[in-house]
Parts: structure tokens; sequence; C-alpha cells
């Protein structure tokens, strides 16, 4: 009897975790069709989209580079890792503001919650950012433009920091979104004037001390430290904490789910 109660509630979580999967990838597929079509290449603008931002970004960096006398770190990676971190913390919460309106006919289903679209989405950015991140640094391997990392584990684990960073922002932005119409107005804007203080287009060691101090309180800033440190970390001095993101990620994270549970609470499906 008592091995009977204790395969009951695992059973159920196996189930529910079943159905949530199901639920997902039903989101993401809508998700797809519904942003990218059924037409010319569909699905694949997942991934041709942020490589076309990225290696026009790194044309221009190259351009200017040579125009102004070079440098001696590697400018196609230096472009890569800044321009692909970018769009990991910046497509993540652009996507979830003001997405809980558009699907509210989806919580008719007692299945599809607030957090399954925005899982369905984050997903989608992830994949796609992570993928052009990846075939563009073997690319740009192949033709000689960059080497392939120093040490890759620092890139990856770079990455899921700004990724998690992200997704904390995204959805706690999301929740907001639907709570006031002031976040969307508000989002595009702060995008473009944090794009320069992310430390995309600089490195922390070029910085005075003093502003180096304020800029890292930023936790972009130490995520795309330690990608580049990963990448070419013998040509300059890193400057990142990984356990300070982790908080700052953690707090967004906590503040997200609260915010999550208070909205569903009150959602109204239309």
């Amino acid at each position: 009897m008592a091995t009977e109660s204790q395969g009951e509630p695992q059973t159920d979580l196996l189930r529910s975790w079943a159905v949530q999967r199901r639920v997902i990838a039903a989101l993401i597929m809508r998700e797809i069709i519904t942003r990218y079509g059924r037409h010319n290449i569909g699905f694949l603008w997942l991934f041709v989209e942020p490589m076309l931002f990225t290696v026009g970004v790194t044309l221009m960096w190259t351009l200017t580079r040579s125009v102004h006398g070079g440098s001696s770190l590697p400018i196609a990676a230096f472009a890569v890792t800044g321009y692909s971190s970018v769009l990991v913390w910046r497509n993540m919460p652009s996507r979830l503001v003001g997405s809980i309106e558009p699907n509210l006919s989806l919580m008719y289903h007692r299945n599809v919650r607030i957090l399954d679209i925005f899982i369905a989405r984050l997903l989608l950015e992830g994949i796609g950012v992570a993928m052009s991140f990846f075939v563009l640094t073997l690319f740009f391997a192949a033709i000689g433009w960059l080497n392939l990392p120093e040490d890759p584990v620092k890139v990856v684990v770079g990455w899921l920091m700004l990724a998690w960073w992200g997704c904390a922002l995204g959805m706690f932005l999301g929740t907001l979104s639907h709570q006031s119409e002031l976040v969307d107005k508000f989002w595009h804007p702060m995008c473009y004037l944090l794009f320069p203080l992310s430390g995309s287009a600089f490195l922390v060691d070029a910085l005075p001390p003093t502003f180096r101090e304020w800029i890292l309180y930023l936790p972009m800033v130490h995520g795309i430290e330690c990608v580049r440190d990963g990448f070419f970390g013998s040509l300059f001095t890193p400057h990142y904490d990984l356990g300070y993101m982790a908080m700052i990620n953690l707090a967004f994270t906590f503040a997200a789910m609260v915010q999550i549970r208070r909205v569903s609470r009150n959602l109204v499906p239309a």
C-alpha cells in the first residue's frame, strides 16, 4: 500500500508534465505560424533574422576598424559576442511585453496558462539567437575572421546567464504590461538607452575606474564579459561577477513569478 501511495503522486506529476509539454509545443507551433507564416522560408526566419542583424553589425564594425587604424582585438568575435548578447536580453522582453492580451482567448483551455505562453515565446527567441550565434561562430571561424573560443565552457555559462536575465526581465515586464500600457511605451526607448551601456560595444577594462564601478551594476554587462572571456580572454582583462548577476536574476525571477500569480488570479479570458 505504501508503494502505491508513493507511486500515484509521481504518476500524476508525470502526466501533468506530459500535458504541459504538449501545450507548450502547440503554442510554439502556433507562434511560428503566426509570426512567420507558411510561405517562403517560414520558420527559418527564426534563425536567419538574428543572423542578418549580427552579420550587418559585424561588417560595419570591421570596416570601421579598418578606417580608424585597427585594434589588437578580433573584431569579428567582438561584434558577434556583443550583438548576439544584445539580442538575447532585448528580444526576449520585447516578445513578452503585451503578449497576454492577444492570447486571452487561449485561456479558456484549462491547461493553458500565462506561464506556458511566456515559455513558448522565450524558447523561440532563445533557440533562434543561440542557433544564429553558433552558426555565425562556425562560419566566421571557417573563413578566418575569428578563432574558436579559448574556453567554450565560459561562453556557454555566460550566454546562459544572459538568457536567464532575458527570461526573468521578460516575464516581469510581460505581466506588468498587462496591468499598464505605459510599460510597452517605455520599454522600447529603454532598449535604445541600454544598448550603449550593455557592454556590447566596449570592454569594461577600457573604461575609467569610476565609470567602470557604475557600469557593473548592470547585470547584462557581466554576462557579455564572461562570453568574451571565453572567446578571447587572453587578450584583455575581463571584469565580471556571475554571483552578482545570479542574485539579480533570482530577484527578477521571483518578482516575475509573483506577478504571474497575481495577474493569473484576476485574468478574465476574452
